[in-house]
């Protein structure tokens, strides 16, 4: 069979370009053709077919031809003067299109001159002419925030646009949600707007410099005076309630007197022997900055006080139920004045008293929300030292201040309450001083205790001591108090006194027979109360739980039981079951958080039991059985 070569048209576009067929270099053995077709067939396939309009028209959308090329060159240059194409040589024969060109570019500024592709703006730091985002005069203000004036401006702010849409962490500075591109000193004064909200300025920083403050004495002792103001107040935000009468601070707070209220309405059940039932709650506040020294209920309110060497003055809401429970209502820091003794004076408790080892003390009035300092009257310079120990009478109307002790001996200063004026001297003969002193319960009278053992029975009234008596056993006294009701008038009406000593050793008497003696002593005017009380009685118990000095001895208020406790070791506290005197058994156990601990407070219901230790924090538990 012979082979033949296929002929090869070349066909030219209409429009004058190259043609878009091509000759094929392949050899002719790729073609072969059947012999046995006639000649009209064979003539017919060597011929290539004209293209007709419609592949014309294909051809030319999908390859282009040189008309449209030209076509699009020209446009493209006809939009600004910074075009890169090469006009046709028809145009500008004369020169004048070059010399527009030259005119225009000599009036366009070099910024339009330049500028960076960078791409679509798809975030913060991209260089785009956008116009900024129109606000209502609302947003626009909220915008403007009273910002100071910046020291440096970046020329590129204004044309800088930031999508804030395209990037999530940017989202919230939209005022709507269909927002999206904002300049660049918009973005800054959102981002601005965005930090002020989430970092407020703080309230030390807004003050006004030009406002006039208090005037200072001169005097060491006005240096250590109160610190009333503001500017002298250490309380995390509440400084405007450290001068408030108390009336403002219980403003709203219903739940203050309604509690106090509903507890004296109901009967207090009797306490079991030595089982007690006790709950832990919440603790009171925070960590103070120092050690607990005074620990004091409210006679009336739910208010816990609690002083240190910290200098300051805590007032603490005690509600347990409370979403927030016993927080912080206000304080008040005594500057330069490490605090020994604070107490709520009885019986209303609005005024409190607080002393340090100064020669003065302060009373801070909770109706009229003034501090008064006080001090020691002039002739009384050598006998009253120090005013840092001090008991309030529970009729209010004295208090009295462990004196400076002579040698072999002790006094206590006895000052009205009211106008501080001095009254009386307590003068005891015990070897070593007076060790601790407290009031009867009518406040006629009280019971001093000497550091050897020596216990005297003091008389307002009569201005002198009545009786005297030892404790059994005494080894280095160091506490004394009174509590419970005999019912007897004689003698204050307490039932008990308890009396510490340093070997850890607390005795307990029993008041009531002593009261009965001294009533028909009284009655028959042929006995004096001396002989009324033996001067050497046997204490009802000797408790030895304890193995250290014994710090804090308190008696519940409704005389149901007693605790005791000691700071010289950890967990050192026992309460104590009345009147039969037994410890109970089953609380605090070996993993009660008391630490070391400084005071003790019971509330007036006898329900609360507060424990402050050295390390600042005041445990409270709740009594119920």
């Amino acid at each position: 069979m012979g082979s033949a070569k296929p002929k090869v048209k070349a066909g030219k576009s209409k429009a004058g370009g190259a043609s878009t067929f091509f000759e094929d270099p392949a050899p002719a053995s790729r073609f072969k053709f059947d012999e046995s077709r006639d000649d009209a067939d064979t003539s017919s396939d060597d011929d290539v077919l004209e293209k007709d309009e419609v592949e014309q028209k294909l051809e030319k959308l999908l390859f282009g031809d040189e008309e449209g090329f030209q076509a699009g060159l020209k446009s493209h240059g006809g939009q600004q003067t910074m075009d890169l194409v090469m006009r046709s040589d028809g145009e500008g024969e004369d020169g004048d299109a070059v010399e527009e060109d030259k005119e225009n570019l000599e009036n366009v500024a070099d910024d339009d001159l330049f500028f960076f592709d960078s791409g679509a703006a798809e975030g913060p730091g991209v260089l785009i002419s956008q116009p900024e985002t129109p606000h209502s005069d609302e947003d626009r203000d909220e915008l403007d925030h009273t910002y100071e004036p910046a020291i440096w401006a970046d020329s590129d702010d204004e044309r800088m646009a930031v999508s804030l849409a395209g990037h999530q962490r940017l989202r919230k500075l939209r005022i709507t949600e269909s927002e999206d591109i904002v300049s660049g000193t918009d973005y800054i004064r959102r981002l601005r707007r965005q930090y002020v909200r989430l970092h407020p300025t703080p309230d030390w920083a807004t003050q006004d410099p030009n406002k006039k403050r208090r005037k200072r004495a001169s005097s060491l002792d006005s240096q250590e005076s109160v610190s009333s103001g503001v500017d002298e107040m250490d309380t995390d935000g509440e400084t405007e309630l450290s001068v408030q009468p108390l009336a403002k601070l219980l403003q709203g707070a219903s739940d203050l007197i309604r509690g106090s209220e509903d507890n004296k309405n109901g009967e207090r059940p009797k306490l079991r022997q030595e089982v007690i039932g006790i709950e832990r709650l919440k603790d009171v506040g925070g960590v103070q900055p120092s050690a607990i020294d005074s620990l004091t209920f409210h006679p009336h309110h739910p208010l816990l006080l609690s002083s240190g060497p910290a200098s300051t003055l805590w007032l603490h809401h005690i509600s347990p139920n409370a979403p927030s429970p016993n927080t912080l209502l206000t304080s008040l820091q005594l500057r330069k004045t490490p605090i020994y003794t604070s107490a709520f004076a009885p019986p209303t408790g609005n005024r409190i008293y607080a002393a340090s080892r100064r020669r003065y003390y302060h009373v801070w009035d909770l109706d009229s929300g003034k501090i008064e300092k006080i001090n020691a009257p002039a002739d009384r310079k050598e006998e009253q030292k120090s005013m840092e120990k001090f008991r309030l009478s529970p009729c209010g109307r004295y208090v009295g201040f462990v004196g400076t002790g002579s040698t072999g001996g002790g006094m206590i200063n006895v000052y009205d309450a009211t106008t501080a004026q001095w009254i009386a001297q307590v003068r005891v003969d015990g070897r070593g001083g007076v060790a601790d002193f407290a009031w009867w319960q009518d406040g006629n009278g009280m019971v001093v205790a000497s550091t050897n053992g020596e216990v005297s029975e003091w008389d307002i009234r009569l201005r002198r001591v009545v009786a005297r008596w030892t404790d059994a056993g005494a080894i280095g006294t160091t506490i004394i108090a009174l509590g419970g009701q005999s019912g007897r008038p004689q003698l204050g009406g307490d039932r008990w006194v308890a009396i510490g000593s340093t070997s850890g050793i607390v005795n307990v008497y029993d008041r009531k027979p002593w009261q009965g003696v001294a009533r028909d002593a009284e009655q028959s005017k042929k006995m004096d109360i001396q002989d009324a009380i033996p001067s050497n009685p046997t204490p009802v118990r000797a408790l030895d739980q304890l193995v250290t000095g014994i710090s804090s001895l308190v008696f519940a208020p409704d005389g149901q039981f007693m605790v005791m406790a000691s700071r010289f070791k950890r967990d050192a506290l026992r309460i104590v079951h009345l009147p039969s005197c037994t410890v109970y058994r089953n609380w605090p156990t070996s993993n009660t958080p008391l630490g070391r601990i400084s005071s003790v407070a019971i509330s007036p219901q006898s329900n609360y039991l507060a424990v402050a230790n050295q390390q600042g924090k005041i445990r409270l538990w709740e009594i119920y059985g």
